[in-house]
């Protein structure tokens, strides 16, 4: 199975600086619905998993493996654009640390499918807005090809839950 799309990601090495841009892309680093959550928590998932469903847990791993990707270029991203790309966000000039506590950290199968469906879907909007709102094509480009990584995760996830749908209640 696999957790990218097979297409390359658009090249950033000749973005300009744009601290507004750069200060747009920090959340997608370290704000509320971020790439650093995604890894966080499907690394989580991955561990509890583990014993009791192997190849959902498996998945997890993949999965935070493509985030961690995402993660990176965006912070790549951000030092092109000239912002420090810590594991932080930018609202209103005023910058705030990523925390662990962002993360919800459900205990049954569904609603642990359900939430990682549900944050894979946000980030796409998130993107999606994003792309709509930030008028540099490589910046454009990186979102659009990120996103296509995003939707396949949420189709993973989509049949990950009706495999699992007879153990819906069942405790991790």
């Amino acid at each position: 199975m696999e957790y990218y799309i097979n297409e390359p990601y658009p090249s950033i090495d000749n973005l300009d600086m744009n601290i507004a841009y750069g200060q747009i892309l920090l959340s997608n680093i370290g704000g509320l619905q971020c790439e650093m959550n995604a890894v966080s928590l499907y690394f989580y998932n991955h561990v509890i998993l583990e014993q009791l469903w192997p190849e959902l847990s498996q998945a997890m791993h993949k999965i935070s493996i493509v985030e961690m990707h995402h993660l990176e270029i965006f912070a790549k991203m951000c030092c092109h654009l000239g912002v420090d790309p810590r594991l932080w966000d930018c609202q209103n000039d005023f910058l705030e640390y990523w925390s662990p506590g962002y993360n919800v950290y459900p205990r049954q199968i569904n609603t642990l499918l359900e939430n990682a469906i549900i944050q894979e879907q946000n980030t796409i909007q998130i993107y999606q807005h994003q792309a709509s709102c930030i008028h540099e094509p490589i910046i454009q480009d990186v979102l659009n090809r990120i996103i296509k990584d995003e939707q396949l995760h949420v189709e993973i996830f989509e049949k990950f839950l009706s495999e699992y749908n007879h153990n819906l209640q069942t405790d991790i």
